[in-house]
């Protein structure tokens, strides 16, 4: 089981208390998704991997997107976003008008591209609505949108933005394959089935290819964790670019976390394999 958000880490991650966190969440939020924004966030927290604060970024960004989402989505303003960029596109053709609107509306530049490319289908197809899927594939191959000069903004807003796009969804996808099949090396190498770790007996991995906040961990352990410790006892999750230090306070009720595959290891038995990979 995977969930990913961000780049695999090229050095140890490390878990943050809870106050960091919020200094953190709170300068992200001027921070727009480009990827440039990465720069600034490494010089303001130089002893966070990259990889952390990606994640950490991406997580706190998704969040401001869902608290607006339907400001930016009520018709009006919808009709009003796509007209300002076809009269733009008349007199400055070259300029990233996409991305300069996106950052001046803060809006995600894939969630905006989304919504232009679904006006000028709507215009273009005023008798047949166009189907998801063309959308969708407009979206993942830009040159398929019968108008180059939008293909182009397009592919901008794809290749910019740091957290949302057919292009995030498929490095999303490949980092979370990546981290599982490490977990799973990790456990063939050693033949585990069964295990122990700062004492606790694991009879799961729940592998997360994510910096762990309270938001997101509240939401695994009501539609997982707690599910998976009914189920098959006390287990083991991981979150590979760390979590908020706060958070490791169920072991008694049979949750661990790392921020990677533990090193301080016991096997108490062989015998047919029970963790969760």
């Amino acid at each position: 089981m995977m969930d990913s958000v961000s780049a695999v880490a090229d050095k140890p991650v490390m878990q943050i208390c809870r106050a960091e966190y919020r200094a953190i969440g709170r300068f992200v939020e001027q921070l727009r998704p480009t990827r440039q924004c990465m720069k600034t966030l490494q010089t303001q927290f130089p002893h966070l991997p990259p990889s952390t604060l990606l994640s950490i970024f991406s997580q706190e960004y998704q969040k401001r997107m869902k608290r607006s989402m339907g400001r930016h989505h009520a018709p009006d303003v919808v009709k009003a976003y796509y007209q300002r960029y076809r009269s733009e596109a008349k007199t400055r053709p070259t300029a990233p008008l996409l991305l300069e609107l996106a950052n001046q509306v803060d809006l995600s530049p894939a969630l905006l591209a989304r919504l232009i490319v679904e006006c000028f289908l709507e215009e273009r197809e005023a008798s047949v609505p166009a189907s998801r899927h063309i959308l969708n594939n407009m979206l993942r191959e830009p040159y398929f949108i019968p108008d180059l000069l939008l293909a182009k903004h397009v592919e901008q807003c794809t290749v910019n933005d740091c957290c949302y796009g057919p292009l995030v969804d498929c490095i999303k996808h490949a980092i979370g394959l990546e981290h599982e099949d490490l977990l799973r090396d990790k456990l063939r190498e050693r033949s585990l089935s069964f295990l122990a770790v700062d004492g606790h007996i694991v009879h799961w991995i729940e592998s997360k290819a994510s910096f762990g906040d309270d938001h997101s961990h509240r939401t695994y352990l009501n539609e997982q964790f707690w599910s998976y410790c009914n189920r098959f006892g006390p287990g083991l999750v991981i979150y590979w670019y760390g979590f908020v230090s706060e958070l490791d306070c169920q072991r008694d009720r049979g949750i661990l976390l790392r921020d990677g595959f533990p090193s301080d290891i016991v096997t108490l038995c062989q015998g047919p394999a029970q963790s969760r990979v």
